[in-house]
């Protein structure tokens, strides 16, 4: 059983009448029960529930209905332009699209528009007692083409909560907060399910500003969740971050913690943030643990089950020192069953033993822990004959108090093949030259950037990465 928080007989029996918050809207479990139980009549037998995920207690309710009943939920980015919504929908095959009352217009692309209401009541099926079959098809964020259908297992969901339960010291007495989408790894899976199956309260905050983690951290809330940008924000409003004192942990996920804003949130909260890594394909693999060491720039460990390997560039294994980059393979029981449809995208990205190409890398240190350099499309830098993994030289930036933020990419070049560019954004008075003489100051000369773009801001997707190629698209040649 996947959600065994909502089954009868969990240990926390006290069903509290806010089980469930999303953006000041309360269910206890036992009305989420019921009013998944409505939508559940409704679709049985469909083969995938697509659902417009705004982050609002319908798509939990339509969420919980599809995987009660056990058809698959495609969920849709309520952002997604005319032509992405119709991809997804004609990709996955969904003939049914779960809408608030609000959006019972939406252009559905030949599935049925199917209302759903919060308040209505039904009797909830019996979820299925294995967890074999697929729960979702997620869609990429397609920054190499069209989106594609990620087909997750129910088995690979239970086995990342459960291994991040047991990482994150998760139980029943935690109270999670987050505001993040509702249509990705992240907020959906690990901000709604893992409470429904692991035990405990869940709020979603609507918008994850610093105001609001503040005010929830004042009603009980002990399990943060944010992505780097939510972080940056709360670690500039020293009033709200310091109402986080009384948490009990705080996690950053899809994209590097800048270190900066690591050691601010550690002064203010007296909390070091938990990072960890994941994908679409793989969910969360990796992570610092609540009972181990918190290193900044650090991704920790492998959850549970879950098998790592680096591997460098002429295919042999690539040594754990702590220095030398390789791309990063993971295997293990989180892993999705492939991609939909798209036999040729499967055998770009699983070995023939079986492991899947993450296109990230990363550093392996001696003691296990992992440190993710980047893409290594566009993150692994070669430069006059070295391999340099933009990620170093943008946690050298950052370390420059006139610094806010940074990004670097390797623009084409005719004499090193790869050339440094840093793309900053600037917290106060400072010259490209003096970036490239600290970053020459604290790293190996051959990784200063040969050239210094100061910016006003770095463009970001919702989940709060770094779009370089953005970048790359501004450099000449």
């Amino acid at each position: 059983m996947l959600l065994r928080a909502l089954g009868e007989g969990f240990p926390d029996a006290a069903d509290a009448a806010d089980a469930v918050t999303v953006d000041g809207l309360s269910l206890s479990r036992e009305q989420l029960r019921a009013a998944a139980g409505a939508v559940a009549a409704r679709i049985g037998g469909a083969s995938a529930l697509a659902v417009l995920a705004r982050p609002t207690m319908t798509t939990v309710v339509a969420t919980v209905a599809g995987l009660l009943a056990g058809v698959p939920v495609v969920p849709v980015p309520p952002d997604a332009g005319p032509k992405e919504r119709e991809h997804i929908l004609r990709d996955s095959g969904a003939p049914l699209l779960a809408v608030a009352a609000r959006d019972a217009d939406t252009e559905a692309y030949g599935a049925e528009v199917l209302t759903v209401d919060p308040a209505e009541r039904g009797d909830a099926p019996t979820e299925p007692e294995t967890d074999s079959g697929t729960a979702f098809v997620l869609y990429t964020s397609g920054t190499t083409g069209a989106p594609k259908g990620v087909v997750t297992s129910r088995r690979a969901v239970a086995a990342g909560l459960d291994g991040l339960a047991d990482a994150w010291a998760w139980t029943p007495e935690d109270t999670l907060v987050h505001g993040l989408p509702l249509f990705h790894v992240h907020g959906l899976i690990l901000g709604v399910l893992g409470p429904l199956r692991v035990g405990g309260r869940c709020v979603h905050t609507g918008r994850p500003t610093p105001e609001a983690y503040a005010a929830a951290a004042r009603s009980g809330g002990s399990l943060y969740f944010g992505v780097p940008t939510v972080w940056s924000r709360l670690a500039a409003d020293a009033t709200s971050a310091r109402a986080l004192s009384s948490a009990r942990l705080l996690v950053s996920g899809s994209a590097p913690l800048p270190v900066p804003v690591f050691e601010r949130l550690a002064e203010l909260t007296g909390h070091a943030p938990i990072e960890r890594y994941g994908m679409t394909e793989t969910l969360i693999t990796l992570s610092t643990r609540a009972d181990g060491e918190r290193r900044p720039g650090s991704v920790g460990l492998p959850i549970g089950a879950v098998r790592t390997r680096l591997v460098a560039e002429d295919g042999s294994p690539a040594p754990h020192d702590g220095e030398t980059v390789g791309e990063l393979q993971v295997a293990g029981p989180t892993l999705s069953e492939g991609y939909l449809g798209r036999p040729d995208a499967d055998a770009e990205t699983r070995t023939a033993d079986g492991w899947f190409r993450t296109g990230d890398v990363a550093v392996i240190g001696a003691d296990g822990f992992h440190r993710i350099v980047g893409r290594a499309s566009v993150d692994l830098i070669k430069s006059g004959g070295f391999r340099i993994g933009a990620g170093e030289v943008e946690a050298a930036l950052r370390d420059h108090p006139q610094v806010e933020d940074a990004a670097v990419v390797g623009a084409p070049d005719a004499d090193l093949g790869q050339a440094i560019v840093a793309y900053v954004v600037p917290a106060g008075p400072v010259t490209g030259g003096q970036l490239t003489d600290f970053v020459a100051e604290r790293l190996s000369v051959h990784k200063r950037p040969r050239r210094v773009v100061l910016v006003a801001e770095l463009p970001r997707n919702a989940m709060g990465k770094v779009l370089k190629k953005q970048l790359l698209e501004r450099e000449p040649g």
